[in-house]
């Protein structure tokens, strides 16, 4: 790699020819990290050579601030589990520079700090992880080298990226679960609490076929939407369910939030991200991966509150609120 190279403000290999862990002419990707305890910095560097990748910068979070911009990887790894007002400028600094130069960003963070975390970063699109352990940093790293690759996640068919994303969910329990083996082969944690869960095929038809009137025609009238107490009934008793069998067994996260968001809307109410992974069932970074399949879906909106930038929500989209309208409708 040319010094110069590094003389760049916003420096990113080229993301459309990377394969396989490397980028044009044959040069590693590079990955920056950023985190202030030390231990995770390093077992990040670990597995990201492990990986193929080649660590460009590593420090803290305040090194995002300080001194003048230092170039950008391909990849750009922060952990941030508190939001103060520091923390949040360097995040929105690095959003909008990663958004200029189409680095991917993955960002862990806490449950407490996800709203404002979330709210920050609406430039570069980026990987939120939530309390994540290990084997979830992996996969993210490696769903996010699938996406510089030719085969990019962004350009395949719709059910082509939901095949995708239960295998990967179905891959992350396998590694939560490894992770978790004791050294005689004993689970150690409950396997529930990984970072994947199954996601129903019922739910990917679900994303393909809604908001469409069984006759085709997009114009004929919509019906209204039901009443919201109705909603909220059958997500008390889709909650119940948890009580007398294993929740796994049900997850549906997408159909989960549908519901939610529609009586939401019903009530006039905004959701936050945080509120809306709670209502989808399973952990938040299931959730949060779901919600962003959802957004590329044009079902979900990411809505930010004109009174507080800070802030931000998630919204049905009209197409996604007229399926829910004709669905409820044909239930009779």
């Amino acid at each position: 790699m040319r010094e110069t190279d590094f003389l760049q403000p916003d420096f990113a290999y080229s993301s459309r020819a990377a394969d396989r862990g490397m980028a044009p002419g044959g040069l590693p990707v590079a990955l920056s990290v950023f985190a202030d305890r030390a231990h995770l910095r390093a077992t990040i560097q670990d597995d990201a050579q492990a990986a193929g990748l080649t660590v460009t910068a590593a420090g803290a979070l305040a090194d995002l601030l300080e001194g003048s911009a230092q170039p950008l990887g391909d990849v750009v790894l922060v952990d941030c589990p508190q939001a103060d007002a520091q923390t949040l400028a360097a995040l929105a600094r690095l959003d909008m520079r990663a958004a200029r130069c189409e680095a991917r960003l993955i960002v862990s963070t806490s449950v407490a700090a996800l709203d404002a975390v979330f709210s920050c970063m609406d430039q570069s699109a980026p990987v939120l992880l939530v309390d994540p352990n290990r084997a979830e940093r992996v996969i993210a790293l490696g769903q996010v080298l699938a996406g510089l690759g030719p085969s990019r996640l962004r350009e395949l068919s719709e059910d082509d990226r939901l095949m995708l994303l239960r295998l990967s969910e179905q891959v992350g329990q396998i590694a939560g679960t490894i992770e978790r083996l004791a050294p005689d082969g004993t689970v150690v944690k409950d396997a529930g609490n990984g970072a994947f869960r199954f996601a129903s095929v019922a739910s990917g038809r679900m994303i393909d076929e809604i908001g469409l009137p069984k006759n085709g025609n997009r114009y004929a009238a919509r019906p209204p939407l039901p009443d919201a107490r109705l909603v909220r009934k059958i997500i008390r008793q889709r909650q119940q369910r948890a009580r007398y069998f294993d929740s796994g067994l049900f997850a549906d996260p997408a159909w989960d939030m549908l519901l939610d968001l529609t009586a939401a809307r019903v009530e006039h109410k905004r959701v936050s991200v945080t509120s809306l992974c709670i209502a989808s069932g399973v952990p938040p970074t299931t959730a949060l991966r779901w919600i962003g399949q959802m957004v590329e879906a044009d079902l979900f909106a990411r809505v930010c509150d004109d009174s507080d930038r800070r802030r931000a929500f998630i919204e049905l989209t009209d197409k996604a609120a007229e399926g829910m309208a004709r669905y409820f409708a044909d239930r009779g």
